[in-house]
């Protein structure tokens, strides 16, 4: 498994930030996003994503890719080491 911590911000994923712009722009609540999820086959929810998007909870690869697949973006775009969706 991989963590990954953003040291600038003190925070405990990388995709906080970008989970949550993209969650808006799909005009779907925390529990929305969850719920897709879910039906796709994962353990999200809404708790789950409030902490990844508050940066309070480390996300494994497995879920940085599950959430990528959903959104349609790549890894490294909610990674943000791309702008390139």
């Amino acid at each position: 498994m991989i963590i990954y911590w953003d040291k600038e911000t003190n925070s405990k994923n990388r995709i906080g930030k970008r989970v949550k712009e993209l969650r808006i722009q799909k005009k779907l609540s925390q529990k929305g996003l969850a719920e897709q999820l879910q039906l796709a086959g994962h353990d999200f929810n809404d708790l789950t994503i409030l902490r990844i998007e508050q940066g309070t909870r480390f996300v494994p690869d497995y879920e940085v890719v599950a959430i990528a697949e959903f959104f349609r973006v790549s890894c490294e775009y909610l990674l943000g080491v791309s702008d390139q969706k």
